[in-house]
This record gives structure tokens, sequence and C-alpha cells, in this order.
């Protein structure tokens, strides 16, 4: 009976519904015993239908676990985008579909006690970290409160670590490849904030450096910006590159929310994209490319994938203590819509006769 008085489903509904016994039920939620991947969907279909809720606590009394996973999110400079966004979606996805809730944990856990305050009274089984930098003193704390743990990034040294990260250099190398076969010779980089690469923050160092490699890889022109992540600041340094090096013919972009910026500095000079200047965007999501104007080519992000893969390595670390953690880099993949072509000879050629 719920507070108004309206009769709530039972487990002995969702098991009628599934067309299972209630022991299989008990043992869909709280994971003591095995069962087809096939039963556990019927089941969880039939809850979804009865809009059947399990109380954690209880199944946590019988299994020793809550069952509750933490999503260590701290919301950084540049908020969330619909990109950062799908990496919770696929851990929320799949963390539901093996039984387990997940708590987007959004403040910054910086010392001890931050930590402790998380662990209060053991309702949390495990930890997923987001927002890894190279040197980052999370992992110290995680590893002193020995609360099993899985990084979607790494840091430079990740011995002995799970994690899940996005291939930023090869995304990065493999952009420039793409551009440079098109004919592109002079092309910029722009990345996320300075204050970001100051503090270390993997993604943006990796990528940086890749560019800067695969430019001389080529034997090519490479500019690089480090922007806020705001349409202003993308439109104030593209403006300020092209007032710098008027050549250049293509953007390769890991800054998805300066993008509307940067089509803006694009139009001001009569351009089209792509015919007189291309762009790729980098680590994106299909949604974001979608709703650009053209189009935008990008270097499409596996977010949700691997929001899934870490919520699978981090219930795996529950099950089995496993002594040799997986490790994973997911490639990113090219998909080319209406931002990208040859460069304009007809546009460089005019430049170089008014300079």
């Amino acid at each position: 009976m719920s507070r108004r008085g309206v009769l709530m489903p039972t487990m002995l509904d969702v098991a009628k519904r599934a067309g299972v016994s209630l022991s299989t039920v008990s043992y869909a939620l709280n994971g003591t015993r095995p069962i087809s991947q096939e039963t556990r969907q019927r089941i969880f279909t039939a809850m979804e239908e009865l809009g059947y809720r399990p109380h954690v606590l209880a199944r946590g009394l019988a299994s020793k676990r809550s069952r509750i996973l933490a999503l260590l999110f701290p919301i950084p400079e540049r908020g969330l985008g619909v990109t950062e966004l799908e990496f919770v979606s696929g851990a929320t996805d799949a963390a539901m579909e093996q039984g387990y809730n997940l708590v987007l944990w959004s403040s910054v856990i910086s010392d001890a006690e931050g930590l402790r305050h998380l662990m209060q009274q053991g309702l949390v089984d495990g930890v997923i970290m987001m927002e890894v930098h190279l040197h980052d003193e999370r992992i110290e704390l995680l590893r002193a409160s020995e609360l099993p743990f899985v990084l979607i990034g790494r840091t430079d040294n990740s011995q002995g670590i799970s994690y899940v990260d996005v291939d930023f250099a090869q995304a990065c190398s493999d952009t420039v490849r793409y551009l440079y076969e098109l004919g592109h010779t002079q092309i910029a980089f722009l990345n996320q904030s300075q204050t970001e690469f100051n503090t270390g923050y993997g993604p943006v160092i990796r990528a940086e450096a890749s560019f800067q490699q695969a430019v001389a890889r080529h034997q090519i022109a490479g500019y690089i910006r480090r922007c806020a992540a705001t349409p202003a600041a993308g439109h104030a340094a593209l403006s300020s590159l092209l007032d710098e090096c008027p050549d250049i013919t293509a953007m390769v972009a890991m800054n998805e929310r300066a993008i509307p910026g940067v089509l803006q500095a694009v139009g001001e000079q009569g351009w089209k994209v792509p015919e007189h200047f291309s762009l790729v965007s980098i680590v994106s999501s299909e949604r974001v490319a979608d709703m650009s104007v053209p189009p935008l080519t990008t270097m499409t992000s596996p977010s949700a994938e691997i929001g899934r893969l870490s919520v699978l390595q981090l219930i795996q670390q529950l099950d089995t203590k496993e002594l040799e953690p997986p490790q994973m880099v997911i490639p990113c993949h090219l998909d080319v819509r209406g931002s990208s072509a040859p460069p304009p000879h007809e546009r460089l050629a005019k430049s170089r006769t008014v300079s």
C-alpha cells in the first residue's frame, strides 16, 4: 500500500509478469546467484512495466552490498554538455541492467573528509572517477580508503588501476591526417582553456601534444589556441588566428561549446563552411554534430560505451577481486559530414595577393 492508499507492485507481481520464480527475481536484484542475461532483462522489463522499485537498503541487507555505485564527476569550469552527459547515461543504463543504482557525485573531493562523507555508513560499494588529471590527488585518497574504484580517464602512472579512456591522442592524429590528405597544410587546433591545461587535465595535454607531433610528421604548419568553453571565446580565438595567419584553411576543435563562435567568425570573413574553411570537432557526439549548420564532421566520442564499460569493470572488481585490473583505451571514429572539404585555393591566392 502506498502513502495514498494505492496498491504498489510487489516482487511477486514482477515474478508473475516475467514468468519466473520469486527467488529468481531476488537473485536478479541481489546478485547472489548468476542468472542468464535474457532472464535478467525480462525481469527488469517487468519491473519497468509495473513501476516496481526495489528497496535498496533491504536488498543490501541480503547481499551485504548496497548495490549503489558513485560516479565522481566534479562539474568542470566548462560545465556539462551533451558529450559529457553521454558518459553519465551510459553508466546509468549499465548499472541498472546489472541491478545497481548510480549516484552522481558532483562535489569536488579534495581531502579525506570528503571521501569519508561519501563512504558514510557504507552506502556505496564502489566509485567511478571522472575528470582525471595527469597527477590526481584523489587516486591516493581512494587507494587509502580501500574502496573499489575505476577511472574514466588515466593518470601519467596508472599502474595497478582499472580505467577506461578515450584515445585523445589517436583522435587528434587521425584528424590531422584526414585534413592533410584533403590537401590542408595550414591547420589550427582549438583546445580547451588555459586553466585546464595548467592543472594537467589529461585530455587537454594529450590531444595538444598529439597535434604538435602530427603536423610535424606531415611537415605542415600548425597553430594552437586555448580558450574557454563559450561561443565568445571561440569567436575571439579564430579571429585572432586569422589576423596572424590568414592562410589557415582548417581547424581541429576539441572545444565543442566554442564552435558556434568559430562559425560566426568564419561568416564575418565572408566565407562559408566548408567551401572556404573546414572544421572538424574531435571527441564530440553525433547529437552535437547534427545541431550545427552545416552538420559537423567529427571524431565521434564513444562516450556512452565508455560509461558502460566503466560500470562493468567496477562490478567485475567487486565480484572477482582480480589482481590484474583491466585497462582500456577506446578509439573515436571519423564521421564525415558537411563541415570539411579540400582547401579553397582561390581564397588562398586572394589572401596572399592582399598581404
